[in-house]
């Protein structure tokens, strides 16, 4: 199967688990739980950044299929892509398990690696569409 077929379909399936933080985010917010202040700044960013991410993700499978790249290219920037968003929107999950205010952490550390990732996919499909 060609990545731009099989990818989205991993993203769909993984928006429905980011549907399923939002809920878990609701109950914590109407009382079935508590985070904290701080842990619940990180959940939300973690949770707003995987959902806009993937969204992001549906869009750039469009477009890689028309970048004119070889198959094995496009597997390469898709799994790219899809790396870059679990391990950015991850990295603050980790960073609420392990991190401490106003430090970096191995989530803080995998937060920006993922950006990076994502950075480099984005250009490899700009330079594609060139």
């Amino acid at each position: 199967m060609e990545p731009t077929r099989l990818l989205p379909i991993i993203v769909l399936f993984s928006l429905v688990a980011v549907e399923y933080g939002g809920w878990a985010l609701l109950g914590f917010l109407t009382g079935r739980g508590e985070l904290g202040a701080f842990r619940e700044q990180f959940f939300r960013a973690g949770h707003a950044h995987a959902g806009v991410l993937l969204v992001l993700s549906l869009v750039y499978f469009i477009h890689l299929e028309r970048a004119g790249y070889s198959e094995g290219m496009q597997w390469l920037a898709g799994l790219l892509l899809l790396v870059g968003v679990l391990a950015q929107s991850g990295g603050f999950f980790v960073h609420l398990g392990v991190g401490q205010e106003r430090r970096s952490s191995a989530g803080t550390v995998l937060t920006r690696s993922g950006a990076l990732l994502i950075a480099a996919a984005l250009v490899i499909l700009a330079i594609g569409l060139i």
